[in-house]
Protein backbone atom coordinates (compact mmCIF):
# COMPACT_ATOMS: atom_id res chain seq x y z
CA UNK A 1 0.00 0.00 0.00
CA UNK A 2 1.31 3.43 -0.80
CA UNK A 3 0.42 6.94 -1.14
CA UNK A 4 -0.28 8.83 -4.14
CA UNK A 5 2.57 11.44 -4.71
CA UNK A 6 3.25 14.66 -6.71
CA UNK A 7 6.13 16.59 -7.02
CA UNK A 8 7.11 19.27 -4.33
CA UNK A 9 7.19 22.64 -5.85
CA UNK A 10 7.40 24.74 -2.20
CA UNK A 11 9.47 24.91 1.17
CA UNK A 12 6.74 27.21 3.05
CA UNK A 13 4.24 25.31 5.26
CA UNK A 14 2.65 28.61 6.71
CA UNK A 15 4.86 31.06 6.47
CA UNK A 16 7.37 29.31 8.23
CA UNK A 17 10.19 25.87 6.88
CA UNK A 18 8.46 22.63 7.27
CA UNK A 19 9.97 21.44 10.87
CA UNK A 20 11.16 18.18 10.94
CA UNK A 21 12.68 16.03 14.05
CA UNK A 22 14.52 13.19 13.15
CA UNK A 23 15.80 10.48 15.37
CA UNK A 24 18.41 8.06 14.08
CA UNK A 25 22.67 8.21 14.57
CA UNK A 26 23.66 11.51 14.11
CA UNK A 27 27.60 9.95 13.39
CA UNK A 28 25.60 7.90 10.09
CA UNK A 29 26.49 9.18 6.77
CA UNK A 30 22.81 8.27 5.32
CA UNK A 31 21.32 10.07 8.17
CA UNK A 32 23.13 13.21 7.13
CA UNK A 33 22.50 12.53 3.32
CA UNK A 34 18.81 12.71 4.19
CA UNK A 35 18.60 15.25 7.02
CA UNK A 36 20.91 17.66 4.15
CA UNK A 37 18.57 16.82 1.39
CA UNK A 38 15.60 18.20 3.32
CA UNK A 39 17.62 21.22 4.36
CA UNK A 40 18.08 21.63 0.77
CA UNK A 41 14.37 21.60 0.12
CA UNK A 42 13.89 24.18 2.98
CA UNK A 43 13.32 22.16 5.62
CA UNK A 44 14.24 22.78 9.17
CA UNK A 45 15.83 19.65 10.44
CA UNK A 46 16.75 18.87 14.15
CA UNK A 47 18.51 15.51 15.73
CA UNK A 48 17.77 13.63 18.17
CA UNK A 49 20.79 11.20 18.74
CA UNK A 50 23.03 9.12 21.09
CA UNK A 51 25.36 9.30 19.01
CA UNK A 52 26.36 12.88 18.11
CA UNK A 53 28.21 14.36 15.50
CA UNK A 54 27.81 17.22 13.41
CA UNK A 55 24.72 16.88 10.54
CA UNK A 56 24.87 19.12 7.30
CA UNK A 57 22.14 20.85 7.01
CA UNK A 58 20.74 20.67 10.53
CA UNK A 59 19.37 23.27 12.78
CA UNK A 60 20.59 21.73 15.77
CA UNK A 61 21.69 18.14 17.33
CA UNK A 62 20.44 17.02 20.48
CA UNK A 63 22.78 14.43 22.38
CA UNK A 64 20.99 11.95 24.50
CA UNK A 65 22.37 9.78 26.88
CA UNK A 66 25.51 8.87 24.30
CA UNK A 67 26.23 5.60 24.27
CA UNK A 68 24.59 2.19 22.86
CA UNK A 69 23.63 0.10 26.10
CA UNK A 70 20.05 -1.12 25.44
CA UNK A 71 18.44 0.01 28.63
CA UNK A 72 19.66 3.72 27.97
CA UNK A 73 16.59 4.21 24.89
CA UNK A 74 13.73 3.43 27.18
CA UNK A 75 15.57 6.03 30.23
CA UNK A 76 16.01 8.49 27.56
CA UNK A 77 12.37 8.38 27.11
CA UNK A 78 11.35 11.30 29.26
CA UNK A 79 14.40 13.87 27.68
CA UNK A 80 13.45 12.97 24.17
CA UNK A 81 9.81 13.73 25.13
CA UNK A 82 10.84 16.96 26.29
CA UNK A 83 13.10 18.13 23.66
CA UNK A 84 9.96 17.22 21.00
CA UNK A 85 7.78 19.38 23.15
CA UNK A 86 10.20 22.39 23.37
CA UNK A 87 11.21 21.52 19.34
CA UNK A 88 7.44 21.27 18.37
CA UNK A 89 7.77 19.63 15.16
CA UNK A 90 5.47 19.21 12.31
CA UNK A 91 6.29 15.59 11.87
CA UNK A 92 8.78 13.36 13.43
CA UNK A 93 10.98 10.95 11.37
CA UNK A 94 12.37 7.83 12.93
CA UNK A 95 15.36 6.22 10.75
CA UNK A 96 16.04 2.50 11.94
CA UNK A 97 12.40 0.49 13.37
CA UNK A 98 14.19 -0.31 17.01
CA UNK A 99 15.87 1.89 18.71
CA UNK A 100 15.72 5.27 17.23
CA UNK A 101 12.61 4.65 15.78
CA UNK A 102 11.04 3.72 18.93
CA UNK A 103 11.80 7.29 20.18
CA UNK A 104 9.96 8.76 17.06
CA UNK A 105 6.77 6.63 18.32
CA UNK A 106 7.26 7.28 21.92
CA UNK A 107 7.84 11.10 21.57
CA UNK A 108 4.13 12.53 22.14
CA UNK A 109 4.28 14.28 18.33
CA UNK A 110 2.75 12.91 15.55
CA UNK A 111 2.60 12.34 12.75
CA UNK A 112 5.42 9.80 13.13
CA UNK A 113 7.38 8.36 10.06
CA UNK A 114 9.51 5.25 9.98
CA UNK A 115 12.51 4.28 7.94
CA UNK A 116 13.65 0.47 7.92
CA UNK A 117 17.48 0.39 7.64
CA UNK A 118 17.75 -3.84 7.32
CA UNK A 119 18.55 -5.49 10.35
CA UNK A 120 16.04 -3.89 12.55
CA UNK A 121 13.48 -5.73 10.79
CA UNK A 122 15.19 -8.62 9.07
CA UNK A 123 17.06 -9.77 12.26
CA UNK A 124 16.35 -7.83 15.62
CA UNK A 125 12.86 -8.99 16.16
CA UNK A 126 14.06 -12.48 15.33
CA UNK A 127 15.92 -12.71 18.39
CA UNK A 128 13.13 -12.52 21.46
CA UNK A 129 9.87 -11.92 21.71
CA UNK A 130 10.34 -8.94 23.48
CA UNK A 131 12.10 -7.07 20.54
CA UNK A 132 9.55 -8.96 18.49
CA UNK A 133 6.75 -7.00 20.52
CA UNK A 134 8.35 -3.58 20.91
CA UNK A 135 9.15 -3.72 16.83
CA UNK A 136 5.21 -4.24 16.45
CA UNK A 137 4.37 -1.09 18.66
CA UNK A 138 6.39 0.84 17.18
CA UNK A 139 5.13 -0.05 13.72
CA UNK A 140 1.65 0.41 14.46
CA UNK A 141 2.27 4.23 15.76
CA UNK A 142 3.85 5.15 12.45
CA UNK A 143 1.27 6.94 9.46
CA UNK A 144 4.02 5.79 6.77
CA UNK A 145 6.51 3.23 6.55
CA UNK A 146 9.38 3.25 4.61
CA UNK A 147 11.79 0.91 3.45
CA UNK A 148 14.67 0.26 0.65
CA UNK A 149 14.00 -2.87 -0.73
CA UNK A 150 10.88 -5.02 -1.65
CA UNK A 151 11.58 -7.38 1.07
CA UNK A 152 12.22 -5.24 3.82
CA UNK A 153 8.36 -3.56 2.91
CA UNK A 154 7.33 -7.33 3.20
CA UNK A 155 8.74 -7.46 6.69
CA UNK A 156 6.49 -5.22 8.33
CA UNK A 157 3.80 -7.88 7.57
CA UNK A 158 2.39 -9.25 10.65
CA UNK A 159 2.79 -7.12 13.19
CA UNK A 160 -0.72 -5.14 12.51
CA UNK A 161 1.07 -2.06 11.40
CA UNK A 162 -2.11 0.03 8.92
CA UNK A 163 -0.02 2.70 7.66
CA UNK A 164 1.39 3.05 3.99
CA UNK A 165 4.37 1.56 2.82
CA UNK A 166 6.73 3.00 0.46
CA UNK A 167 9.95 1.81 -1.51
CA UNK A 168 12.49 4.29 -0.99
CA UNK A 169 15.44 4.29 -1.83
CA UNK A 170 18.62 6.71 -0.04
CA UNK A 171 19.22 6.86 -3.53
CA UNK A 172 22.87 7.47 -5.16
CA UNK A 173 24.59 11.60 -5.95
CA UNK A 174 25.02 10.62 -9.85
CA UNK A 175 26.50 13.34 -10.61
CA UNK A 176 29.56 13.27 -8.06
CA UNK A 177 29.65 9.22 -8.30
CA UNK A 178 30.08 8.34 -12.16
CA UNK A 179 32.09 6.64 -14.65
CA UNK A 180 35.83 7.36 -14.45
CA UNK A 181 38.05 9.18 -17.39
CA UNK A 182 39.09 6.98 -19.73
CA UNK A 183 42.03 5.20 -18.43
CA UNK A 184 41.89 5.18 -14.99
CA UNK A 185 40.27 1.96 -14.30
CA UNK A 186 43.62 -0.09 -16.54
CA UNK A 187 44.46 -1.83 -13.41
CA UNK A 188 48.28 -2.04 -12.20
CA UNK A 189 50.35 -4.73 -14.34
CA UNK A 190 46.72 -5.72 -15.84
CA UNK A 191 45.79 -6.54 -11.90
CA UNK A 192 41.87 -7.37 -11.80
CA UNK A 193 41.10 -4.73 -9.16
CA UNK A 194 38.59 -5.48 -6.57
CA UNK A 195 36.87 -3.23 -4.14
CA UNK A 196 35.01 -3.80 -0.75
CA UNK A 197 33.32 -0.76 0.53
CA UNK A 198 31.54 -2.77 3.53
CA UNK A 199 32.02 -2.16 7.27
CA UNK A 200 34.48 -4.40 8.61
CA UNK A 201 31.85 -6.03 10.87
CA UNK A 202 30.42 -9.58 11.08
CA UNK A 203 27.27 -9.42 9.10
CA UNK A 204 29.58 -8.06 6.15
CA UNK A 205 31.75 -10.91 6.28
CA UNK A 206 35.32 -9.55 4.94
CA UNK A 207 36.61 -12.97 6.06
CA UNK A 208 35.12 -14.64 3.02
CA UNK A 209 36.50 -12.63 0.88
CA UNK A 210 39.77 -13.15 1.96
CA UNK A 211 39.22 -16.86 1.82
CA UNK A 212 37.90 -16.44 -1.80
CA UNK A 213 40.63 -14.71 -2.96
CA UNK A 214 43.47 -17.35 -0.90
CA UNK A 215 41.45 -20.27 -2.66
CA UNK A 216 41.51 -18.20 -6.06
CA UNK A 217 45.46 -17.77 -5.78
CA UNK A 218 45.49 -21.10 -4.79
CA UNK A 219 43.66 -22.25 -7.79
CA UNK A 220 46.22 -20.01 -9.87
CA UNK A 221 48.87 -18.65 -8.19
CA UNK A 222 49.44 -16.23 -11.48
CA UNK A 223 46.33 -14.81 -10.63
CA UNK A 224 46.99 -11.29 -11.11
CA UNK A 225 43.93 -9.54 -8.34
CA UNK A 226 44.35 -7.12 -6.33
CA UNK A 227 41.68 -6.03 -3.16
CA UNK A 228 41.48 -2.81 -1.72
CA UNK A 229 39.32 -3.26 1.64
CA UNK A 230 37.48 0.24 2.48
CA UNK A 231 35.24 0.79 5.77
CA UNK A 232 36.95 -0.23 9.05
CA UNK A 233 35.48 -1.35 11.90
CA UNK A 234 35.89 -3.50 14.72
CA UNK A 235 37.16 -6.88 13.38
CA UNK A 236 40.09 -5.19 12.03
CA UNK A 237 42.78 -6.55 14.03
CA UNK A 238 41.09 -9.83 13.29
CA UNK A 239 41.48 -9.13 9.82
CA UNK A 240 44.45 -8.21 9.08
CA UNK A 241 45.75 -11.41 11.20
CA UNK A 242 43.87 -13.53 8.18
CA UNK A 243 45.29 -12.07 5.69
CA UNK A 244 48.84 -12.50 7.03
CA UNK A 245 47.84 -16.32 8.11
CA UNK A 246 46.62 -16.37 4.36
CA UNK A 247 49.46 -14.95 2.92
CA UNK A 248 47.71 -12.53 1.09
CA UNK A 249 49.87 -9.33 2.62
CA UNK A 250 50.92 -8.50 -1.28
CA UNK A 251 47.42 -8.16 -2.75
CA UNK A 252 45.57 -6.96 -0.08
CA UNK A 253 45.34 -3.11 0.85
CA UNK A 254 43.69 -2.17 4.24
CA UNK A 255 42.51 1.14 3.01
CA UNK A 256 40.04 2.15 5.95
CA UNK A 257 37.09 4.52 6.29
CA UNK A 258 36.66 7.33 3.30
CA UNK A 259 34.96 10.30 2.38
CA UNK A 260 32.95 10.58 -0.49
CA UNK A 261 36.14 12.20 -2.87
CA UNK A 262 38.18 8.92 -1.70
CA UNK A 263 35.87 6.21 -2.35
CA UNK A 264 35.13 7.66 -6.15
CA UNK A 265 38.18 7.32 -6.55
CA UNK A 266 38.81 3.63 -5.41
CA UNK A 267 35.45 3.07 -7.39
CA UNK A 268 36.87 4.54 -10.56
CA UNK A 269 40.24 2.44 -10.32
CA UNK A 270 39.00 -0.78 -9.41
CA UNK A 271 36.91 -3.48 -12.08
CA UNK A 272 34.61 -5.38 -9.79
CA UNK A 273 32.67 -4.44 -6.26
CA UNK A 274 32.32 -7.20 -3.67
CA UNK A 275 29.33 -7.33 -1.23
CA UNK A 276 28.86 -10.50 0.49
CA UNK A 277 26.59 -9.44 3.66
CA UNK A 278 24.78 -12.49 5.40
CA UNK A 279 21.27 -9.81 5.10
CA UNK A 280 20.96 -6.91 3.75
CA UNK A 281 18.32 -4.48 2.33
CA UNK A 282 18.95 -2.03 -0.81
CA UNK A 283 22.71 -1.54 -0.22
CA UNK A 284 24.18 2.30 -1.18
CA UNK A 285 27.75 1.55 -1.59
CA UNK A 286 26.39 -1.23 -4.16
CA UNK A 287 24.36 1.34 -5.77
CA UNK A 288 27.33 3.56 -5.83
CA UNK A 289 29.75 0.83 -7.04
CA UNK A 290 27.15 0.79 -9.57
CA UNK A 291 27.05 4.04 -10.95
CA UNK A 292 30.52 4.35 -11.10
CA UNK A 293 30.61 1.69 -14.01
CA UNK A 294 31.92 -1.38 -11.53
CA UNK A 295 30.66 -4.98 -12.09
CA UNK A 296 29.84 -6.59 -9.04
CA UNK A 297 29.53 -9.60 -6.98
CA UNK A 298 26.54 -9.87 -4.25
CA UNK A 299 25.35 -11.92 -1.74
CA UNK A 300 22.05 -14.12 -3.31
CA UNK A 301 20.02 -11.71 -1.05
CA UNK A 302 16.43 -10.46 -2.60
CA UNK A 303 17.38 -7.11 -2.59
CA UNK A 304 20.34 -7.64 -4.52
CA UNK A 305 18.00 -9.20 -6.76
CA UNK A 306 16.05 -6.36 -7.52
CA UNK A 307 19.42 -4.58 -8.94
CA UNK A 308 22.17 -6.92 -9.68
CA UNK A 309 21.58 -8.88 -12.96
CA UNK A 310 24.20 -11.27 -14.99
CA UNK A 311 24.28 -8.63 -17.55
CA UNK A 312 26.14 -6.74 -14.78
CA UNK A 313 27.49 -8.79 -11.89
CA UNK A 314 27.34 -12.58 -10.20
CA UNK A 315 25.08 -13.70 -7.46
CA UNK A 316 26.78 -15.88 -4.65
CA UNK A 317 25.55 -17.66 -1.50
CA UNK A 318 25.90 -15.51 1.56
CA UNK A 319 29.28 -17.32 3.15
CA UNK A 320 30.40 -19.33 0.35
CA UNK A 321 33.95 -18.48 -0.10
CA UNK A 322 33.98 -20.96 -3.18
CA UNK A 323 31.20 -19.81 -4.42
CA UNK A 324 32.42 -16.25 -4.30
CA UNK A 325 36.07 -17.25 -5.70
CA UNK A 326 34.53 -18.97 -8.70
CA UNK A 327 32.71 -15.54 -9.37
CA UNK A 328 36.01 -13.53 -9.32
CA UNK A 329 37.91 -16.54 -11.20
CA UNK A 330 34.85 -16.20 -13.90
CA UNK A 331 34.70 -12.15 -14.25
CA UNK A 332 38.95 -12.01 -14.36
CA UNK A 333 38.53 -14.07 -17.64
CA UNK A 334 36.37 -11.93 -19.37
CA UNK A 335 37.92 -9.24 -21.42
CA UNK A 336 37.98 -6.09 -19.73
CA UNK A 337 35.62 -4.16 -22.37
CA UNK A 338 33.01 -6.89 -21.19
CA UNK A 339 33.54 -5.96 -17.48
CA UNK A 340 33.24 -2.33 -19.08
CA UNK A 341 30.40 -2.75 -20.22
CA UNK A 342 28.52 -4.76 -17.57
CA UNK A 343 29.24 -1.09 -15.79
CA UNK A 344 27.71 0.54 -18.16
CA UNK A 345 24.95 -1.73 -18.13
CA UNK A 346 24.48 -1.30 -14.33
CA UNK A 347 25.13 2.59 -14.23
CA UNK A 348 22.21 2.63 -16.63
CA UNK A 349 19.96 0.87 -13.61
CA UNK A 350 21.20 3.56 -11.51
CA UNK A 351 20.48 6.72 -13.50
CA UNK A 352 16.59 5.40 -14.05
CA UNK A 353 16.11 3.74 -10.60
CA UNK A 354 18.06 5.13 -8.13
CA UNK A 355 19.38 8.70 -8.53
CA UNK A 356 18.80 10.85 -5.11
CA UNK A 357 17.36 13.75 -5.94
CA UNK A 358 14.39 11.88 -7.31
CA UNK A 359 13.42 9.85 -4.19
CA UNK A 360 14.51 12.87 -1.96
CA UNK A 361 11.91 14.97 -3.94
CA UNK A 362 9.39 11.81 -3.52
CA UNK A 363 10.22 11.82 -0.04
CA UNK A 364 9.45 15.73 0.65
CA UNK A 365 6.21 15.25 -1.36
CA UNK A 366 5.14 12.60 0.95
CA UNK A 367 6.14 14.56 4.32
CA UNK A 368 3.39 17.40 2.82
CA UNK A 369 1.07 15.28 1.38
CA UNK A 370 0.86 12.71 4.96
CA UNK A 371 0.68 16.77 6.57
CA UNK A 372 -2.39 17.66 4.20
CA UNK A 373 -0.87 20.43 2.69
CA UNK A 374 -0.65 20.43 -1.41
CA UNK A 375 2.79 22.19 -3.02
CA UNK A 376 2.19 25.83 -3.97
CA UNK A 377 2.15 26.02 -7.83
CA UNK A 378 5.74 27.74 -8.33
CA UNK A 379 8.90 27.45 -7.30
CA UNK A 380 10.98 24.16 -7.37
CA UNK A 381 12.60 21.76 -5.05
CA UNK A 382 16.69 22.56 -4.71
Amino acid sequence: MSMPISTPTSTAMNGRPLRILFTGDADSVHLQRWVLEMHRRGAECHVLTRRPAVVPGAAAVHAIRPGGDAAGWFLALPQVRRHAARIAPDLVHGHYVSSNGLWAAACGRRPVVLTAWGTDLLVTPKRSRLMHAITGWTLRRAALLTGDSRDLIEAMDGYGATAPREELLWGVDTAHFELPPAGVRAGEGGALELLSLRSWEPNYRIDVILQALALLRQRDPAAQVRLALLGGGSLEAGLREQARALGLQDVVRFVGRQNDAGMLQWMQRCHVSLSVPESDATSVSVLESMACGLALVASDLPANRQWITPQGGRLVPAGDAAALAAAIGELRALPRATLDAMGRHNRAIVLQRAARKDHMDRMYALYLQLLGRAPLASGAAA
